[in-house]
């Protein structure tokens, strides 16, 4: 029979070893719940997986169908194109044949258009839009159809911009920038490149092969040349305007060069075309990157127009953005009128223009798309007729400031009343107390018993006074060098030699020159207004 105490150890060793197992049951059933959340995680990402290459397949079998559809309506109206094609050339053939130099010109911007589009006058016809830029408006109108006449509309148009677009080759030092105009021109070119099918359009651009590749090209060219000058973003804006519609007018974007294409975009965000050529480019992906981007640059009136023209404008609330729009622009507009000096005022007038250009761009935006009940425009026009009533108050007091309060000329001079020469223009600028004559003839004086001649002193130069450090946001003109009367226009005096009185009398307003003190009656120059020196 065991002892009381070999039973007791036994019962203790019984208990540690129940409780040892009850541990490692917890421990087991911890890794298992671990484990069946795991594989329930792993689960529920490989069904969401799975839905969304679901979505993906039907997206891409729609897309699929649609564009095999696209194919064999395009296949069928093969032959009805090349029919309508020939019966086009037909026509252009017949009415080449008719002449039409002076009756065109004297029918306007219309008839002029198709008479040089039917000759394939490119040289004229970039002329032509050249020398009506401000019948733009006109031009718009009549070139897509003047355009059609060509036998071959795309080399005509390339043709017509290729001595400015892809690199100006003009031989002038100083030519004028023509980039619109090759704007204008390739953007008309569109309508004309576009399949007269009217099931297809622009689907199917008439370019040939010869001339997309030369159109590839020359966007080549641009892009080098572009490089050359330090990149994209540092070209002028038509110039990159033009780059990107040639693109999309002929249809030779590339892949590799989105980036490209985005960056253009993203600098040139404010022109009005822009969110257009962005989706045709391909940039559809990317526009809601570009719309951040600009939110994060404070281009929010950019971002709002590009959300619509991409239908983010749920993702992109309009509303929000123009009144954060509102509220930088009229930050900077403080911070820049607090830091700049005011003197002349032109800091202030700067400011005043530039917060009422982006109110009248806010007020248009909301006008354009509708936006009037969200965002009313009555708070926005009164703070535009203040700013107007400003500015308008501000020319006044100007105005008068600069008149000096009389009703005169500030510049008007009197001459003597004994017939003697006029004082110096600008006397009370003088350093010393010699009268210089304004006139180009020698100056003769009547000199007194008790005068002894004038020695020849040197010639008195006079600064140009300097212009206000802010001119056109640039450096502040040079100033001219100081200007030397002539020796003989200069009056003799002895120095240190006394004198009785002056020879001759001046009228008050110069102050009298009769005091000895230092020429004036007042031990002072005559003060001239500032509008004097202007």
């Amino acid at each position: 029979m065991a002892s009381p105490v070999a039973e007791g150890d036994a019962v203790s060793a019984g208990f540690a070893e129940l409780e040892r197992q009850q541990q490692l049951l917890a421990s087991c059933t911890r890794l298992y719940k671990q484990l069946e959340e795991h594989f329930a995680s792993l689960e529920r990402g490989l069904a969401a997986r799975s839905d969304s290459l679901r979505h993906k397949r039907r997206a891409a079998e729609a897309r699929a169908s649609a564009a095999m559809d696209s194919l064999r309506r395009r296949e069928a109206s093969i032959d009805g194109s090349v029919s309508r094609a020939l019966d086009h050339l037909d026509d252009l053939a017949s009415a080449s044949s008719v002449p039409s130099d002076a009756a065109a010109a004297a029918e306007g911007v219309a008839e002029s258009l198709r008479a040089m589009c039917a000759r394939m006058d490119s040289a004229g016809f970039f002329g032509f839009v050249v020398a009506r830029r401000k019948e733009v408006d006109a031009l718009r109108a009549e070139m897509p159809p003047a355009l059609k006449c060509c036998v071959d509309p795309a080399k005509f148009v390339m043709d017509a911009v290729a001595d400015v677009f892809p690199v100006d080759r003009r031989e002038a030092k100083n030519p004028t920038d023509l980039a619109w105009a090759c704007v204008l021109i390739l953007e008309a070119a569109v309508p004309a490149l576009a399949d007269p099918d009217p099931e297809i359009g622009a689907a199917r651009l008439l370019v040939p092969r010869a001339a997309r590749e030369r159109a590839r090209g020359m966007a080549r060219e641009w892009k080098e040349a572009a490089e050359r000058k330090g990149g994209v973003e540092w070209t002028k804006p038509p110039d990159a305007h033009a780059f990107l519609q040639h693109v999309a007018t002929f249809a030779v974007a590339e892949r590799e060069d989105r980036g490209i294409y985005r960056r253009i975009v993203v600098s040139f965000s404010w022109r009005r075309q822009m969110p257009r050529l962005a989706l045709t480019l391909g940039l559809e992906e990317d526009m809601a990157d570009i719309i951040e981007e600009l939110i994060a640059k404070g281009q929010q009136l950019d971002a709002v127009n590009f959300a619509y023209e991409a239908g983010l404008q749920e993702k992109f609330p309009p509303v929000p953005l123009l009144k954060s729009y509102l509220a930088d622009s009229k930050k900077t507009s403080c911070t820049v009128s607090d830091n700049s000096s005011t003197s002349s005022g032109q800091s202030g007038s700067n400011a005043n223009k530039k917060e009422q250009s982006v109110l009248r761009a806010v007020i248009k935006c909301i006008e354009d798309r509708k936006l009037e009940a969200e965002f009313p425009l009555e708070d926005l026009q009164r703070q535009l007729e203040e700013l107007e009533k400003a500015k308008t108050e501000k020319k006044k007091a100007t105005s008068s400031a600069s008149s000096g309060g009389s009703s005169g000329p500030a510049t008007k001079r009197i001459r003597a009343s004994n017939g003697g020469p006029m004082p110096p223009a600008k006397a009370g600028r003088l350093t010393n107390n010699a009268c210089v004559s304004s006139t180009p003839a020698a100056t003769t004086f009547v000199h007194s018993p008790s005068h002894t001649s004038y020695a020849m002193a040197s010639p008195y130069p006079y600064d140009r006074p300097v212009g206000h450090g802010l001119y056109c946001n640039q450096s502040p003109p040079a100033i001219r060098e100081p200007y030397v009367y002539p020796a003989k226009e200069v009056t003799n005096f002895a120095p240190g030699l006394p004198y009785s009185s002056p020879p001759i009398s001046y009228p008050h307003a110069y102050g009298g020159y009769n005091n000895g003190m230092g020429a004036y009656n007042n031990g002072m120059a005559p003060a001239f207004h500032q509008a004097y020196y202007r």
